[in-house]
This record gives C-alpha cells, sequence and structure tokens, in this order.
C-alpha cells in the first residue's frame, strides 16, 4: 500500500481530533488494508485524509456529534474513470469496489487514528449509514456544465476530492407527465425548493456557523435544468433565492435552542424570511447518477466548510 506513495512514510499529516493523534501514511495504509483498498487506491486516501484534517472541515465536532453527520468523498478529474470509481447508476451504494473501499479506508481512520468509538466519542444518537463508507464520483461525461473541481479553480486535467460532513441524502423524484404546472427545468429546482422548507432542516438554524448543502441532479434532470437555460450559477441563485422559511416557523422550533443567524438576520419580524445557506456560494452543484428521475440534496452539518484536496502521488 505504502509503495503508492512515495517520500518518508513516518511524516505526520497532522493531529486527528478528537483524540490528538498523529496521522501519518503507516497509519492510513493499515485502515487502507483493511478497508479492502488496492494499492493505486491509496492517494485518493491520502488526499481525503488531508481534507478532513483541514481545520476549517471541523472533523472533530462532526464526527462526534449526536446528530451523526457523514464524511462524503466526492471525487472529480481523470483518476474516477482510470480506478473505476463511479459517478454512474447506484454510485451511492453497493457494488463498486473503490468507492466502498476508499470511503470506508477514510472511516476506519477517522474510527481507529481518531479514536472516535460509537458510545464513547462518536455521540451519535443513531449515526447514518454514510458512516460505513461514502465516496462517489461526479458524472463528469453526463454533465451539461462544467466539472464540481474546475468550477472550484482546479485545472480540467486535475484530480481532486472534495469532502463534506452532511446530515444524510434526501432523494427528490421528479416524474413529470401530466398535472406538473411547472415548465421543464423549473420544475426540478422547484421540487428540491419544496423538499428543503421544512423547519427541521438543521441547516436553516446553522447559517451563521456557515452550513451548506450540495444538490446531485441526476443526468437526466441536469440535461432538463440545462436545456431551460440554467447554469451552475443560475441553479445556486435560485435555490438561494426560493430555499426560505418565515422567522415565525423557525422561532421555539427542533433545533431553534442552539441557532447562530447571521447579523442581518431580522429575529424580531415573524415574517421575515431566512435563507438555508448564508450565501448562494454555499450550495455545490452537482452530477451523478445513472438513468432514471431521481435526484438528491444532502444538508450539510452546521459548523463545518467542504474542503477540496488535489490528489498527488498519482
Amino acid at each position: 500500500m505504502l509503495s503508492a506513495m512515495p517520500g518518508d512514510h513516518s511524516v505526520p499529516l497532522g493531529r486527528i481530533e478528537p483524540s490528538n493523534s498523529l496521522v501519518t501514511l503507516e497509519k492510513l495504509a493499515v485502515n487502507a488494508v483493511m478497508a479492502g483498498c488496492l494499492p493505486e487506491y491509496f492517494p485518493v486516501v491520502v488526499a481525503s485524509m488531508k481534507a478532513a484534517l483541514d481545520q476549517d472541515f471541523n472533523l472533530g465536532g462532526h464526527a462526534a456529534t449526536t446528530g451523526g453527520a457523514a464524511q462524503v468523498i466526492i471525487v472529480n478529474g481523470p483518476i474516477a474513470g482510470r480506478l473505476g470509481i463511479s459517478g454512474d447508476a447506484g454510485c451511492f451504494g453497493p457494488g463498486y469496489r473503490a468507492n466502498a473501499t476508499i470511503g470506508r479506508a477514510l472511516r476506519l481512520a477517522v474510527r481507529n487514528i481518531g479514536d472516535l468509538i460509537p458510545g464513547v466519542m462518536d455521540k451519535a444518537t443513531q449515526s447514518t449509514p454514510g458512516r460505513y463508507s461514502f465516496c462517489f464520483a461526479e458524472n463528469e461525461e453526463q454533465s451539461p456544465w462544467e466539472p464540481h473541481h474546475v468550477t472550484l479553480g482546479f485545472p480540467e486535467q486535475a484530480s481532486v476530492v472534495t469532502l463534506a460532513g452532511v446530515r444524510g441524502v434526501h432523494n427528490t423524484i421528479f416524474t413529470s407527465g401530466s398535472g406538473i404546472k411547472w415548465e421543464p427545468g423549473l420544475e426540478v429546482l422547484h421540487g428540491f425548493v419544496s423538499n428543503m422548507k421544512a423547519g427541521g432542516i438543521s441547516n436553516y438554524y446553522q447559517t451563521g456557523s456557515g452550513a451548506q448543502l450540495i444538490i446531485v441532479l441526476c443526468p437526466e434532470h441536469a440535461v432538463e435544468v440545462s436545456n431551460a437555460g440554467f447554469t451552475k450559477q443560475d441553479i445556486q441563485e435560485y435555490i438561494f433565492k426560493e430555499a426560505r422559511m418565515p422567522i415565525s416557523e423557525l422561532v421555539g422550533n427542533t433545533h431553534y435552542g442552539n441557532h447562530n443567524w447571521p447579523d442581518w438576520v431580522d429575529e424580531d419580524d415573524p415574517d421575515y424570511l431566512l435563507p438555508i445557506v448564508r450565501s448562494q456560494e454555499d450550495i455545490a452543484v452537482l452530477v451523478a447518477g445513472g438513468e432514471g428521475r431521481h435526484s438528491s440534496w444532502m444538508a450539510g452539518w452546521g459548523v463545518t466548510r467542504m474542503k477540496s484536496e488535489e490528489i498527488t502521488g498519482i
């Protein structure tokens, strides 16, 4: 496993919370072997851990929370096809060794090096299947827009991981057909918004902490939205403008006791419409999946920021 990465394997990548233990390539390789990774997967695991150790990612916060947030690895660039990291049919689920073992390697490392044992330092009330393994690639071939890593400013030929702390996956279906009152493309975006307008969505209570979210359009929906004239920036703007809840439905509800709102929020106005994120840039727009009219979105854990890392040693 270590042969896949050149250099001194004992040099620490950093310290992992909450154990404050040093993370080295040697320790990471042990967990990658236990996860079933092939050696060629290891650079992806290393890049994912580097992203996880970024202070703004706040791994020690969302990996230990009672809310059970998961760490999702999103892979962009040529390495996805080369290693068989799927962004096609069923990419969130089983059936792809690279997806399963890369995601599992990170989770084992978080558990074993970070001492995040369920019921001990991992305090998740119910947890989430994403804490077993969660890794997929963007379906760049079927996306009508530029890949996510290019949007972030990386070269198109770069291979990049983006790591996010998410609470779960909200499947949203748009079948079209008779009785649909929205135009093609707009129907999909409105469906996302209607799915997001719920007082129990924790993003609304943590906008001041920088809570983010991820939109994952299936290829069919992505083409419809693109054909309707929407760019990725347009999608961000639409979601930011429309996915809002009145203060009156949030005060005293669910996570309100731990809310953190920006200074510009008028808490005294019951009709004030609070956006689901602090700014439209806090919405990531991706394309993934296979045939069918199912898309999804992921609410970010409140106090974490998505982090991207270029994969080296490949």
